[in-house]
């Protein structure tokens, strides 16, 4: 940081990625709710694979936001309240990334990811912030006169569902574009290699007609109807087949994308049945990442075979 501060673009730097780092965050928070946190996901990813000189600019890209917000309803749930909701929560989540990080490597010796290093982070990070919704919830003082909303276990466990599931939508499909990209010859993103891509063609051409064909089918459900619960557990079909047929990576969008669709069934919240068709997908998420990563290593085995010429392309290098 010494150092650093003295190159006259440093602060630059620092200005920029906390300006992006806020953009992102507003847009994924505009587009969650309770039990499905999406900025959970862009903090996870961001903490993985920033560089720890950047976590301050983190820190201050998260505080704009959500200061914002806190201030805006300080009058109805008090100035205590609005004080404690304008910490920022990456900050109670930065030091046990930090011991993650110093003890544990992204990509292991054999350089295929570390996908436990991944989905222990996002447990972690999801109580830590589960814990601190709670602490601010407790702050609550309403300005009508009227009793501040109980901290119930129905709500913490929302809570965490909502981080963890979050975390799983974003940070495994953001690390997987990572480690596609490092492969493409200088890095660079073409139209060819977009149009030639398996996974993509797997997600357009299966995945994403399946969801909305399930989505369909979900219009003309009621939220007691035992259909909508069908169709909700039904999605987590397509996680498992990508999963199958591309590893990890398969398991990273077909979670992103059937997150999603399950989402877009929520008619209102704290939903019983909603929350419980998460957790599955929450579970079955998980388990298809542990195994994508074996599945992945059989893939570029059997590659590997087919064409004996051609070398694996090495998996990106962390930068800490």
């Amino acid at each position: 940081m010494g150092t650093s501060n003295k190159d006259p673009l440093a602060w630059g730097r620092y200005l920029a990625v906390a300006g992006a780092y806020a953009a992102c965050y507003e847009l994924t928070r505009n587009i969650s709710f309770s039990h499905w946190m999406l900025p959970a996901g862009l903090r996870l990813a961001c903490l993985l694979l920033v560089p720890r000189r950047f976590w301050p600019a983190l820190a201050v890209g998260e505080a704009l936001p959500i200061a914002e917000m806190a201030a805006l309803h300080a009058t109805s749930f008090g100035f205590l309240w609005a004080g404690m909701a304008s910490i920022p929560p990456i900050l109670a989540c930065m030091p046990a990334m930090a011991w993650l990080r110093s003890r544990f490597t992204l990509l292991r010796p054999d350089g295929h990811v570390n996908m436990g290093l991944i989905l222990a982070a996002t447990l972690v990070c999801a109580v830590i912030t589960m814990a601190a919704n709670a602490l601010v919830l407790s702050t609550v003082s309403m300005g009508d006169g009227t009793p501040a909303p109980a901290i119930t276990l129905p709500i913490l466990l929302a809570w965490l569902l909502g981080c963890y599931l979050g975390a799983l939508t974003l940070t495994p499909l953001i690390l997987a574009i990572r480690e596609r990209v490092a492969t493409l010859p200088g890095g660079v993103v073409t139209w060819r290699a977009v149009r030639e891509s398996p996974l993509l063609r797997d997600a357009m051409l299966f995945v994403v007609p399946c969801l909305a064909l399930l989505l369909l089918v979900s219009g003309g459900a009621s939220d007691d109807d035992g259909l909508l619960t069908c169709v909700r557990f039904g999605m987590v079909v397509p996680v498992i087949l990508m999963t199958l047929r591309h590893g990890w990576h398969g398991a990273a969008v077909g979670g992103m994308l059937a997150s999603v669709a399950q989402a877009s069934t929520s008619f209102h919240l704290q939903d019983p049945s909603m929350i419980r068709a998460q957790a599955v997908l929450a579970f079955v998420a998980s388990t298809a990442l542990i195994f994508g990563v074996k599945i992945a290593q059989r893939i570029a085995a059997a590659r590997a075979a087919t064409h004996p010429g051609i070398a694996p392309a090495p998996s990106p290098s962390p930068r800490h």
